[in-house]
């Protein structure tokens, strides 16, 4: 039986890893379609920007957010000034920090799928005198869907378990920004903790398992649909 508080933690992580996947998913497409393409300009370059939060320690993405996205960083200090947006210490915040560190796992999800689709087809396209924003909507995009559907459950299953970029930009704080892995390292400072650790503990790896398969699944229609 799944109590008030541990419903709350788990709403908290659904929202926070959703709201990533929504907003990072569309600059995911983009970067993964442009990087696929051979004639992308310093292409190297950015593929190494794009995955480097896959090799930095997540405290130091999270304290680099802080610098950009805090209230008194250049950045943080317009969007209050302007738009009434806070970022850190929020939920907002903690789905950002979410959203930087699940981009590159979205843009290689993504990136595999664009190189798999046939590049006769966008040529042929082409000869028809589609224009390249039209070649990318009807076809490029359509051909790679599956890989979009499982890029963003890898990215959403990745992203209830983010903690330290999360808690170093948003902190710890309960029925805000406090999701699963949060939740888990509060409880086990507590004297008495380690059953509600352990239950919240196996919500988690319940999710995780059931993000690999359902990713996996789709890879597998994808690649079915490829061969076809």
């Amino acid at each position: 039986m799944i109590t008030g508080e541990e419903a709350q933690i788990l709403g908290t992580s659904v929202r926070i890893a959703g709201s990533a996947v929504v907003f990072s998913l569309p600059f995911a497409i983009g970067a993964a379609f442009a990087l696929s393409r051979q004639w992308f300009p310093a292409r190297s370059v950015i593929s190494a920007l794009v995955h480097l939060p896959l090799v930095l320690p997540p405290v130091l993405v999270g304290f680099l957010l802080l610098l950009v996205f805090g209230r008194r960083a250049p950045i943080g200090a317009w969007l209050e000034s302007s738009f009434h947006i806070h970022l850190a210490f929020t939920a907002a915040g903690a789905a950002l920090a979410t959203a930087v560190m699940t981009f590159p796992l979205m843009v290689r999800a993504l990136r595999l799928s664009f190189e798999a689709t046939d590049p006769r087809l966008l040529e042929a396209a082409a000869v028809l005198r589609a224009s390249p924003w039209d070649r990318f909507l009807t076809v490029a995009l359509p051909l790679a869907a599956p890989g979009v559907l499982a890029a963003a459950v890898i990215a959403f299953s990745a992203g209830l378990g983010e903690f330290g970029a999360v808690i170093t930009f948003a902190s710890n704080i309960p029925g805000e920004t406090q999701s699963l892995p949060l939740a888990i390292y509060a409880a086990m400072q507590m004297p008495s903790g380690e059953g509600l650790a352990w239950r919240l503990a196996a919500y988690s790896f319940s999710l995780a398992i059931v993000g690999l398969i359902a990713a996996e699944a789709l890879q597998r229609w994808m690649q079915r649909r490829f061969d076809a």
